[in-house]
């Protein structure tokens, strides 16, 4: 049995070795980004699925996916849960509930209690610890179908 003669310089094995390093670490950390991802996908459209689930339950049809739903608020209610109870989100809340007039015709309207219940659905499953203080806001609106 004959043993084959060595082609490569040691720089070259080096060199080699290196390499495949660097290939194998960015195939690591690629494995691992789709893997962090691919379950915070999951976790995303386990909470739509709750939400949709607690709109069920409240009687509000809704024709949206699971997916969909994951898409606009993610794991963590996206912008509905960034503070739900600051200054500028509550009059952005009430600016949609006014008449819809521009300028100094601009009035406060009131509305039908059950326009705010999938807000506070949305705040219950995403961000549970800022529900009570927005149910305090709500409750505090004068709205209709509530008994006031």
């Amino acid at each position: 049995m004959s043993t084959a003669n060595e082609t490569q310089s040691p720089r070259e094995r080096s060199v080699i070795s290196i390499v495949a390093i660097i290939v194998l670490v960015a195939m690591a950390v690629i494995a691992t980004v789709l893997f962090v991802g691919a379950r915070q996908e999951a976790r995303g459209v386990d909470k739509a699925q709750q939400l949709l689930d607690s709109f069920a339950e409240a009687g509000i049809d809704v024709s949206f996916t699971p997916d969909q739903v994951a898409q606009v608020l993610g794991d963590d209610g996206g912008a509905t849960c960034a503070d739900p109870n600051s200054a500028l989100a509550r009059s952005t809340l009430l600016a949609g509930l006014s008449n819809g007039a521009g300028g100094p015709g601009l009035r406060a309207t009131i509305v039908e209690s059950r326009l705010l219940q999938g807000q506070l659905l949305i705040i219950q499953t995403y961000c549970p610890e800022e529900a009570e203080e927005f149910q305090e806001f709500i409750d505090s609106l004068e709205t209709v179908g509530d008994g006031t």
